[in-house]
């Protein structure tokens, strides 16, 4: 022990005498502090007689707390490494063993004794230990910490010392309150210290087997062996509405029986069987077609028991001779009962054989369903159907050939003269209401011309138009002034059948689809010749987004059309695309519609029709919108109007609102959130008024609105505006007229790239 009282350090070896020659003086002291030896505590004076703790080395010898520290190696030179006081070299550091002791048990059968696993842990910094055991699931013993931190003295003779360091090892046993520990194992910190203090620590010994924990598995073992217990309800959720489906027969070949074919049912829910029978055609059964009511099948019957047989209990003992003073006990192993086996799931194969009380049925083929349930859950793959017996006077299949109906006579439609020929109550045709509802109000309008040899009938103007819910057709005349015609519906609107067909036959016709509709087609419509002129700009549009319906408004099947064309002969091609007096394409970028029209014509021939030269135009086309009118003061002026209307008086909060959205005062904003200020700051602008004062305020480049034009417009003090009268802000205050693509100018550097034929007419020396 390190005594420091004011005195000399002496050091001194421990379990030798304190002898001169066993004791030395610490050279290298140069602090010689007086010790304080008067202490008040509580508010009494009294002798400190009380020895601190010495100063120790922390990478040096092993220091205890009990005695002087050991003659030990370490990584300083002697007297030469730092000291620190004990609680502060050894803060946080404790030594952990493994251990076990064994406790006797009197009353467990093959079990005398169990092994209790604990973890000793000593601290270093004031030499406490204490003692925790881990936590066992269903042990039944209430574990945790046996011994609390503590300094915990040695057994007797030796009562008065403390077990230290020294007194713990690995493979060594310490007796601590009349219980003997067996230190089998410690971590590597500890490993690791007592190596450096000059400890040998041996190898970890390994734990002894505890038959309590034997025990307990082997009965573990024979719960998981047993068969988990279904439950009812639990299978009932699980396969609830789950059927598994087979065919068979039942050979009932005798005087007068037959081969019955039957429909087996199998339920899931609760292992319930069901049997139905198939009646052929003209076999003389009538009635009910159940075979085995629904219930569990038994495998094996002996034949129906007797009353009294089949009881739920089983009495003992019956005493007495009237029903008054009978005296019995029940049976409460029930002895004489007998297991039933009814059939399950896995009994089920093509191929086996059912006994259904008695009668031997045999499984033949399943469903799809069946077949996967058997693939997943068995692993059966084989699911070839069983041969099914037959009799020599079965009835042969009937064979149900087309019904031929009669010719059309003419009366009413096709649909009708079929409904009356199909049924006796006709009933009305069905139409496709899923096409009704999908396409309603979808109409296509073509403009026409009469083909005739009449002149005046070639000069009508005609609008055909074509409903795609329901595929008819409706043809308008346009009166023209002088003309001697009147104009109006010039067809009523119906489904009109192609040309060519026969009229009176069984068949149904084949009426005009969509894509028989083009500018440049020519039909026969109720014996007048129509020749398609023009479309409106809806139909065009229509046709252009639905191109796998309409191949003439396909610009990839009429651009490789026009590419296997161009390839023989392409710079003659290319030539007759540019206009008089140019030379190469570099110098055009624009062509006519004529000019590339008189191009595709002298190329393909009547192999092009006019909708595709009008597709590809509108395609490359290089017209742009005009840009929209719209007057500044006079949508100012429609804005302080709405303003006035609505008495919106609340301009201080549209500026907090904008400062708090724009905290850095960028002097541009967004539309959209100048879009979501007004609305949130309830300003009375329907949608259409928004767009129109987002249009006349300045914009940057990137398309942003400047913030303070955005407020001098809107404050109604900041410079007067004319007053209008009150107008429809949708259609007065700017004029949306709609744009026309008519195609009109084309790009023709754009339709020859995609064309992609420059680089094959190149020639190779400039490749």
């Amino acid at each position: 022990m390190i005594h420091q009282a004011g005195k000399i350090k002496m050091l001194r070896i421990p379990g030798m005498p304190f002898l001169p020659g066993t004791t030395f003086r610490d050279m290298s002291r140069t602090n010689f502090p007086k010790p304080q030896s008067l202490m008040n505590c509580q508010g009494i004076s009294m002798l400190n007689d009380r020895q601190p703790p010495a100063m120790v080395d922390t990478g040096g010898m092993c220091v205890d707390i009990n005695c002087p520290p050991t003659a030990t190696p370490s990584l300083y030179p002697p007297k030469t490494g730092p000291r620190l006081p004990p609680w502060i070299a050894y803060d946080k550091k404790v030594l952990g063993f493994d251990a076990f002791f064994k406790e006797t048990l009197h009353e467990v059968y093959n079990a005398p004794y169990q092994v209790r696993k604990v973890k000793i842990m000593y601290y270093l910094e004031d030499g406490t230990m204490q003692i925790m055991e881990p936590k066992v699931d269903n042990s039944g013993i209430p574990q945790g910490c046996l011994v609390h931190r503590q300094r915990i003295p040695k057994p007797p003779p030796c009562q008065n010392e403390f077990i230290s360091i020294l007194d713990l090892n690995v493979d060594t046993s310490i007796e601590i309150f009349d219980r003997i520990y067996h230190i089998t194992n410690c971590d590597l910190f500890t490993r690791n210290f007592l190596n450096r203090s000059g400890i040998a620590v041996p190898d970890p010994v390994d734990m002894p087997v505890d038959p309590t924990t034997e025990m307990r598995k082997r009965s573990a073992k024979k719960a998981h062996s047993q068969p988990p217990k279904k439950h009812p309800f639990a299978q009932f959720l699980a396969f609830d509405r789950k059927v598994l489906k087979f065919k068979g027969y039942w050979d009932d070949r005798s005087e007068f029986g037959d081969v019955r074919r039957l429909e087996i049912c199998y339920y899931l829910a609760d292992d319930t069987i069901d049997i139905k029978e198939n009646f052929p055609r003209n076999s003389g059964r009538e009635g009910p077609a159940l075979f085995l009511k629904r219930g569990k099948l038994p495998r094996e019957f002996t034949g129906l028991a007797l009353p009294g047989q089949q009881t739920p209990q089983t009495l003992l003992n019956v005493l007495g001779t009237n029903m008054r003073n009978v005296r019995y006990t029940i049976d409460p192993l029930n002895i004489g009962e007998k297991e039933v086996l009814y059939y399950s799931d896995r009994d089920l194969q093509i191929g086996a054989v059912l006994n259904v009380y008695g009668r031997a049925v045999v499984l033949t083929a399943c469903d799809e369903y069946t077949q996967e349930y058997y693939r997943k859950r068995y692993g059966i793959e084989d699911f070839t159907p069983a041969p099914l017996p037959s009799r020599g006077d079965d009835c042969a299949p009937l064979n149900q050939k087309e019904r031929i109906l009669p010719p059309y006579n003419g009366w009413g439609s096709y649909e009708d003269s079929e409904g009356n020929c199909i049924s006796v109550e006709p009933k009305p045709p069905q139409t496709d209401f899923k096409k009704f509802i999908k396409l309603d109000r979808y109409v296509l309008r073509f403009g026409a011309k009469l083909l005739s040899t009449i002149r005046e009938n070639c000069e009508r103007i005609f609008i055909i138009s074509y409903y795609l819910s329901d595929d008819t057709i409706q043809i308008f005349e346009i009166a023209e002034r002088n003309s001697g015609f009147l104009g109006g519906e010039f067809m009523k609107r119906t489904r009109i059948p192609l040309p060519g067909q026969e009229k009176f036959t069984s068949k149904r016709p084949q009426y005009y689809q969509p894509y028989n509709f083009y500018i440049g087609a020519t039909m026969s419509l109720k014996d007048h010749i129509f020749h398609i002129v023009s479309a409106d700009e809806y139909t065009l549009i229509y046709m252009e987004h639905h191109p796998y319906e309409f191949p003439m408004a396909d610009i990839k099947g009429i651009m490789s059309k026009i590419r296997e064309a161009a390839k023989a002969n392409y710079k003659n091609f290319l030539c007759q695309c540019l206009p008089d007096g140019a030379e190469s394409t570099k110098d055009v970028h624009f062509v006519g519609f004529d000019t590339l029209k008189r191009a595709l014509i002298n190329l393909l021939g009547d192999d092009i029709t006019n909708h595709e030269i009008i597709t590809v135009c509108r395609n490359f086309s290089a017209e742009k919108a005009p840009p929209q009118s719209c007057d500044r003061e006079t949508v100012r002026a429609a804005v302080h109007l709405e303003l006035k209307r609505s008495l919106w008086n609340a301009m201080d909060e549209l500026k907090e609102h904008l400062h708090h959205i724009n905290p850095l005062n960028k002097p541009f904003l967004s539309e959209a959130k100048l879009r979501s200020t007004m609305k949130g700051c309830r300003l009375p602008f329907v949608p259409e008024l928004i767009d129109d004062l987002l249009g006349v305020l300045n914009h940057n480049d990137c398309g942003e609105v400047e913030v303070c034009d955005f407020l001098n417009f809107i404050d109604m003090g900041c410079g007067k505006v004319p007053d209008i009268a009150p107008m429809n802000i949708n259609f007065e205050l700017c004029p949306k007229v709609p744009f026309l693509n008519k195609g009109l100018l084309v790009n023709i550097s754009c339709f020859l790239q995609y064309l992609g034929l420059d680089e094959d007419a190149k020639p190779k020396e400039e490749v």
